[in-house]
């Protein structure tokens, strides 16, 4: 059996915009028995229904000896603290949000600046696959005995609220807005102030009326956590950016497992990224309706979102790439996510 290199440093197996898969496996891939605890908040969604199949597949082809659960509503370990949980090894997998704990996955921060060319589906899949492997991405999680393994394909966010929608960007001046990284930063640009809280606390700061709006991923979080219950409100084609939920391994538990089982991994990371895909369309396409049915819809014009990208795109990325030069290569971070989007669009057309 042909040896399995580290899924960081391995060439793309998966098949991105139509490259070759791997070698199909015989019925069943024989190997030790080996459960895997992966650590969750929230309930099951549209991010984790790419592992959940992932999880299937893997338990099918072994015939049950490799068992990969999802434990839900931060049963392991709270949002926050996954990377400790995997640093001290509690368990083999987790989900993390990067702008959770900006200080331990600064080079992921890249993830979370405003406009980034990432807002086409399969542009943005080619890019997070490779920036996956991006040496200082890597870096980032091995700090935290970590190895990076597939993106959660974040969708652009837009903004939900109470009270007075904000037709006009001077509107903004004041709001409460729940939004991380770069995409907070943007906000605070337009006079907004900035808030951080998990996404579960989030429904709880309305009802308490701590906050005026939230920015999730469209449209699927927004449901998911309930902001839609509160709002009065949406914007439709702000499309400020996103940021990087995504899935890590344990690097103890993965350097540990065979090689027919890393293969598995490797496999299936295709079917991770492209089930995530049709999980958020489908989302959208349930949820829009109803959004439009009970809120009140904004879309700004075209006038208005070149200002808000003049304020907030090219300040907050020089800000970005000036309070981290220092730490690690900002500047080729950011550098990467563009010139892979040209490959991706290069490979489309």
């Amino acid at each position: 059996m042909k040896k399995v290199k580290n899924l960081i440093s391995g060439a793309l197996a998966c098949a991105v915009l139509g490259t070759a898969g791997v070698p199909a496996f015989a019925d069943t891939v024989d190997g030790p028995s080996v459960f895997w605890k992966i650590s969750m908040w929230g309930n099951p969604r549209a991010l984790s229904a790419g592992m959940e199949a992932m999880a299937e597949k893997v338990r099918e082809d072994t015939g049950g000896k490799f068992n990969i659960k999802i434990f839900y509503g931060a049963q392991l370990s709270s949002s926050r603290e996954n990377l400790d949980g995997l640093k001290l090894n509690a368990f083999e997998g987790a989900a993390i949000c990067n702008f959770y704990h900006p200080g331990k996955n600064p080079a992921w921060m890249v993830f979370s600046l405003p406009f980034l060319p990432l807002g086409d589906p399969q542009v943005d899949k080619y890019v997070r696959t490779k920036m996956f492997e991006h040496p200082a991405i890597v870096a980032d999680m091995e700090k935290w005995n970590a190895v990076p393994y597939a993106s959660g394909l974040l969708p652009q966010y837009e903004v939900l609220g109470k009270g007075t929608p904000p037709q006009n960007l001077s509107d903004w001046a004041g709001l409460r807005v729940r939004a991380g990284g770069g995409l907070g930063s943007a906000m605070e640009k337009l006079g907004a102030v900035k808030q951080t809280l998990p996404a579960g606390e989030t429904s709880t700061a309305f009802q308490r009326g701590a906050l005026d709006a939230a920015a999730f991923p469209y449209t699927y979080a927004h449901v998911s956590f309930k902001i839609s219950e509160e709002a009065d409100w949406f914007t439709s084609n702000l499309a400020p950016g996103t940021s990087e939920c995504g899935w890590v391994f344990n690097k103890t538990a993965h350097d540990a497992l065979p090689d027919q089982y890393k293969e598995l991994l490797v496999k299936y990371r295709d079917l991770v990224l492209d089930t995530e895909l049709e999980a958020y369309a489908a989302a959208d396409a349930k949820n829009l309706p109803e959004f439009e049915a009970s809120m009140t819809k904004i879309t700004y014009s075209d006038e208005q979102l070149a200002e808000f990208q003049k304020v907030a795109g090219q300040p907050v990325w020089d800000d970005w790439i000036a309070a981290n030069k220092d730490t690690f290569d900002a500047q080729g971070v950011f550098d990467a996510v563009f010139e892979y989007a040209e490959e991706a669009k290069a490979k489309m057309n």
